[in-house]
């Protein structure tokens, strides 16, 4: 069977192809350039990666193509980006880069080339389920759950998955180094990429700024719409956000301590104006439901309502026991069995049921109605 695999330069993805070549697949590596508009800055390490895959594939033994998807990223991922933080939400573009670009670009590209499979070194899992008649492919988390990252990969879809596989389900990330290391492959101890899915670590305002131009305005007390600062752009601040808001010195309310940290609650986008509270449980951060919206199932159906599931309404978060209260073909209501800090409009909630994860949606207004008290 030929697979293609996509290759970043990082360990993960070198320990993919190698693990497949053992198994006897016909593999071939495949590298993506995404990312065009600084690429010659210290932000990005387009080149480095590149030779980081060409000696990983010499090494290996395989067949290496490269492929410029700049294009398609810039319309189909980081437009959305920025239209998104104009709006004053926090999307997760890892989430649609994986759905977009990884899955979609690259696959249609690795079909092109003859592949009947692509892979990649994401930590997660698929398998075939027949039930009730019916044959569905389930994505699930990874044996490590420390790395698993089906968060990332919630929107995929039955075809996407079908011709999917993921060499590094059942291997621990302390093990793959290991791998690595043991057939000689020197980015064993290259250090994992962060940051903007292809755009790199940086510091993001000052990145955000050259596309999105400051527009200065208030920052006020939730509690007593006391003025505290100002702001240079709500598309700049997050829900929870503590650094950065510049007001550590201001003093609190009676409910609050004298030197109790100041964090993002709310965005009044029609006003310009941030509202801040005091205090890390402040009510204000805490919330026991949330909207979604733009929902995708993987199974092509919508789990039941009423059923005890988890879900993460944030990447680093753990599991959280849930409901779905309500759910129509566009949107879901997810109660939480208890409040969830810092629930932030434009991230995903994503929910699972054991190790099965079943999709999600964008979150649309949890911490917006914070407002209703101002």
């Amino acid at each position: 069977m030929k697979v293609v695999v996509g290759m970043s330069g990082g360990v993960d993805s070198a320990v993919a192809a190698l693990l497949l070549k053992q198994q006897g697949y016909e593999v071939t590596g495949l590298f993506m350039k995404n990312w065009e508009d600084d690429d010659d800055s210290e932000y990005c390490s387009t080149r480095e990666d590149l030779v980081d895959v060409a000696s990983v594939c010499d090494v290996i033994g395989i067949d290496l193509e490269v492929v410029n998807f700049s294009k398609e990223y810039k319309d189909r991922v980081f437009a959305d980006f920025l239209r998104e933080y104009e709006a004053g939400r926090t999307p997760n573009p890892d989430v649609l880069c994986n759905s977009e670009i990884k899955f979609k670009a690259f696959l249609d590209h690795a079909m092109q080339l003859g592949a009947e499979k692509i892979a990649t070194g994401h930590y997660a899992g698929v398998r075939e389920w027949r039930s009730d008649g019916r044959t569905e492919f389930q994505l699930l988390k990874a044996e490590d759950g420390t790395k698993d990252q089906s968060y990332f990969l919630y929107r995929l879809n039955q075809a996407q998955l079908a011709k999917t596989i993921f060499p590094l389900a059942n291997v621990y990330k302390r093990d793959v180094r290991g791998i690595a290391e043991k057939a000689g492959l020197h980015v064993h101890d290259k250090k994992d990429s962060t940051g903007i899915c292809f755009i790199g670590e940086r510091p993001f305002r000052e990145f955000l700024m050259r596309y999105l131009p400051t527009k200065p305005g208030e920052i006020r007390a939730l509690d007593d719409n006391r003025l505290l600062g100002e702001h240079e752009g709500l598309m700049y601040h997050t829900i929870g956000q503590r650094k950065g808001l510049h007001i550590g010195g201001i003093k609190g309310n009676d409910t609050a301590g004298e030197h109790d940290a100041w964090y993002v609650a709310a965005k009044d986008m029609k006003a310009n104006v941030l509202y801040a509270v005091q205090g890390h449980e402040h009510p204000a951060l805490q919330r026991e439901r949330l909207i979604a919206g733009d929902l995708n199932w993987i199974a092509g159906r919508a789990p039941r309502t009423n059923w005890v599931y988890t879900a993460k309404p944030r990447y680093r978060t753990p599991d959280q026991p849930c409901e779905i209260d309500a759910l129509s073909e566009t949107q879901a209501e997810i109660a939480f069995a208890a409040p969830q800090w810092a629930v932030t409009p434009g991230q995903s909630v994503v929910l699972y049921e054991s190790r099965v994860c079943l999709g999600g949606g964008i979150i649309m207004n949890a911490a917006l109605d914070a407002l209703a008290s101002v």
